[in-house]
């Protein structure tokens, strides 16, 4: 076997060291994607909990005891239903806020108006201590993801990206060959589209995209083949 040199080992090992694991829960009716993200301290952030069903939520929980993480955060892209319905569960079992953009509010406190007209049993979410900016980081563990402010789809959106793993948590901004529906209240199309071709366009080729439903993609795949934005 051919040896390495020092150097190449410890950048091996750094690399590992910083690696953030993502872990997918796909939930509740809506089919919408839960994230769970760790690294190598074993803390790890929450981001869009859809958990609906007992099955769901007992699958996290046997997840997160499974693999001894330590939850810290619980982040939302946005406030439509299908991103909240596990916030006040994740409140209730780790004691866990949500932050988002403060312009986000109003559309969390919309949703328990129409959630019986859906037919959805909501679990009213508890109400941030902090709210997000739109630009800066959150820091788990020895990480960090950068925010991304890319309304459109809902008034005060945000993508959080991480640069040393090259990977964007996109919530319903960007889909595989697809964009956020931008016809629900504070949606407007022509500002999602600038903020997908101005904020997210511009991150690398290769950086994967975890969408808030569906597959996940790439920049530069969605660049060359989305019909809503070639």
């Amino acid at each position: 076997m051919e040896s390495i040199s020092r150097n190449t080992y410890l950048g091996l090992k750094a690399l590992l060291l910083w690696m953030i694991n993502v872990k997918l829960f796909t939930c509740n009716p809506y089919q919408e994607n839960s994230y769970l993200l760790y690294d190598e301290t074993l803390e790890c952030v929450i981001i869009d909990p859809g958990m609906y069903t007992g099955d769901e939520q007992n699958l996290v929980l046997k997840f997160i005891a499974d693999n001894k993480l330590q939850p810290v955060l619980l982040l939302n892209t946005h406030c439509h239903i299908d991103h909240v319905l596990g916030n006040k569960f994740i409140y209730d079992t780790y004691g866990l806020l949500p932050q988002f953009h403060k312009g986000e509010e109003i559309v969390l406190n919309t949703v328990v108006s129409y959630a019986p007209q859906m037919g959805i049993r909501y679990d009213v979410s508890p109400q941030p201590e902090t709210f997000l900016p739109e630009t800066g980081y959150v820091s788990f563990g020895s990480s960090k993801l950068e925010l991304i402010f890319a309304p459109g789809h809902s008034p005060a959106h945000l993508c959080f990206y991480n640069s040393d793993n090259n990977f964007l948590i996109g919530g319903d901004v960007l889909f595989y060959e697809s964009i956020g529906r931008t016809d629900l209240p504070g949606g407007n199309h022509q500002q999602l589209l600038k903020n997908i071709n101005e904020k997210l366009f511009i991150l690398p080729e290769d950086c994967k995209v975890y969408p808030g439903h569906g597959p996940a993609t790439t920049i530069g795949y969605e660049k060359l083949n989305n019909p809503f934005l070639v």
